[in-house]
């Protein structure tokens, strides 16, 4: 949860740096520099998250829910048909199926493998799928409507993300941005790319929240139980706001929040890669949240034998998924390495596939 936050940070700088390009290449011309750094966007994200972050049960909220979905769903579906409007317009399907070309093989397998890792993190759900399902009502039993939900969501989810690499790939080609909707492969409509970019910052203001509030419950419970009758970690004070409701400010949750939102926004600062970071995250989440447990968790509910055919063929499903995820981590490092030592702050990265 907390690497998905570093994530969100890196992303959101990114979108608002390519609403401010796109409107520097409208008025400049496609030749413009057009350059600005990602720290002041940082920045300001953290200096919103540090209030939000103080604002309780802000995750639960129905209305975030709504308008998350319908943000996905808008820069999505944009995204999928600027792709597939240039793959028309070029009248021909650039790439290969060789991928993009590179000095060594080691190299090329070093990128696939980066690859792989941020493939693994396109379906992050996993890690607050439980999160999710507490706050269902019954009747129908919770876990019914969870597994019809996410059904929906992972097919829903494959749609858009198969439609928009394969027609930005068949779009670009070998020059296919990292990120579609902030690399430029696309100038025009400007207002279109802007308005896309700005709904991933909407959606990312609140899934910030999403992925951040079950760590924020987990410390603040801990620390109550630990020191129950500590003034700093349990006393609460009514703090007026004008034009605003009474706030109850706990002063453990103030500092503990505002430190957390300090350090996501810093590591983002100090490895603003996209690619690599997403790789990384999703190489060494994927495999123990949204296979090992799941599937231990199985087993063990359905008193499953260990040498069944069934159990067996889950095993070995559950092993092959580790070693690619290893694989996609040792990737996703020298990535990540690569990137910190031969690029300067701020450059675009690139998917390779």
């Amino acid at each position: 949860m907390y690497g998905a936050a570093v994530a969100y940070v890196i992303t959101i700088s990114i979108s608002i740096r390519a609403i401010q390009k796109s409107n520097c290449y409208h008025r400049e011309g496609h030749q413009a520099s057009c350059s600005y750094g990602d720290n002041i966007y940082m920045l300001l994200f953290g200096c919103v998250q540090i209030i939000v972050s103080q604002v309780p049960d802000f995750h639960n909220m129905e209305w975030l829910s709504i308008l998350a979905a319908i943000m996905s769903f808008a820069y999505s579906s944009i995204g999928l048909g600027l792709g597939f409007a240039t793959v028309i317009g070029n009248r021909a399907i650039k790439g290969s199926i060789n991928g993009v070309p590179t000095t060594s093989s080691l190299k090329k397998l070093s990128l696939a493998f980066q690859a792989v890792g941020d493939i693994a993190f396109a379906y992050p759900y996993a890690i607050i799928v439980l999160e999710i399902q507490n706050t269902l009502k019954s009747p129908p039993p919770e876990n019914q409507t969870m597994k019809r939900a996410s059904m929906a969501a992972v097919l829903i989810t494959t749609f858009f993300y198969l439609s928009c690499g394969c027609f930005g790939y068949a779009a670009f080609g070998n020059d296919t941005p990292g990120n579609i909707l902030t690399g430029f492969g696309f100038y025009e409509p400007y207002w279109l790319i802007d308005f896309a970019n700005a709904c991933i910052v909407v959606h990312l203001v609140g899934g910030y929240q999403v992925y951040s509030q079950p760590v924020f419950a987990f410390a603040e419970g801990w620390a109550a139980k630990k020191f129950p009758n500590s003034s700093f970690v349990n006393e609460f004070y009514s703090v007026k706001v004008p034009l605003l409701p009474t706030l109850q400010l706990n002063i453990l949750r103030l500092c503990f929040r505002t430190a957390y939102v300090a350090s996501t926004i810093g590591i983002g600062m100090i490895f603003p890669y996209f690619n690599q970071i997403l790789g990384l995250l999703g190489a060494s989440t994927f495999w123990p949240l949204a296979i090992y447990f799941p599937v231990e968790m199985y087993i063990v509910q359905k008193k499953m034998k260990v040498w069944t055919t069934k159990g067996i063929l889950l095993r070995t499903f559950s092993v092959a998924c580790l070693l690619v995820s290893l694989v996609a981590l040792a990737g996703s490092v020298e990535g990540l390495v690569s990137a910190k030592l031969n690029k300067p702050s701020g450059t675009d990265s690139h998917l390779y596939a």
